[in-house]
């Protein structure tokens, strides 16, 4: 059964390398349910409430799938968050989530697939190193994006819990359908 494998809240702030501001890519896993609220979890933080936040980017997952994927690419180990997500998956294939989708995460909480994640410059520089080259359009082109969530019920969530589809809407997009490279990928 598709399940949490890491709920991850922001670790600290960063200054942004690039000096336009801070950061909260660097989230790790925590111990324990962690309050799920419109504006996602509990003691995380969303910096940039334009780009990677607000009402209908509450939440990011990704799929250890992906990870793993990424980890023989990039031949390091990728703990849960470093893709700057809040729920590290297993089990599920994010990236076959259809537009409008609802998952039911443990008991209370309810969720709805609105649209991929964008790389941007600031997830390439944490990637980091010679890596950091190329990344936005590397990790474009391999289409494993993961989708940003909205709260549309909230609870509490943990590792471990059982990440079911509610509902998935027949004929909607995918997010890898809607996705849309950036131009500064190009």
């Amino acid at each position: 059964m598709p399940s949490l494998l890491a709920v991850c809240v922001v670790h600290q702030l960063l200054p942004d390398a690039a000096g336009v501001g801070v950061t909260a890519i660097d989230k790790r896993p925590v111990a324990g349910p962690v309050k799920v609220g419109p504006y996602g979890l509990h003691a995380d933080v969303q910096a940039d409430r334009k780009h990677h936040g607000g009402l209908d980017k509450a939440l990011y997952a990704y799929a250890q799938e992906d990870a793993e994927y990424w980890e023989r690419e990039l031949g390091r180990e990728l703990a849960p968050g470093f893709f700057g997500e809040n729920l590290r998956t297993e089990g599920i294939d994010v990236n076959a989530a259809r537009i409008g989708e609802v998952w039911r995460i443990g008991e209370q909480v309810r969720v709805e697939v609105t649209m991929p994640r964008t790389p941007c410059q600031t997830f390439a520089r944490w990637v980091g190193g010679e890596q950091a080259r190329g990344w936005v359009r590397r990790f474009s082109d391999a289409r494993r994006l993961g989708p940003y969530l909205r709260v549309l019920d909230k609870g509490r969530v943990r590792a471990g819990d059982p990440v079911v589809v509610e509902h998935r809407p027949d004929g909607a997009p995918t997010i890898i359908d809607v996705y849309r490279a950036p131009a500064s990928a190009r």
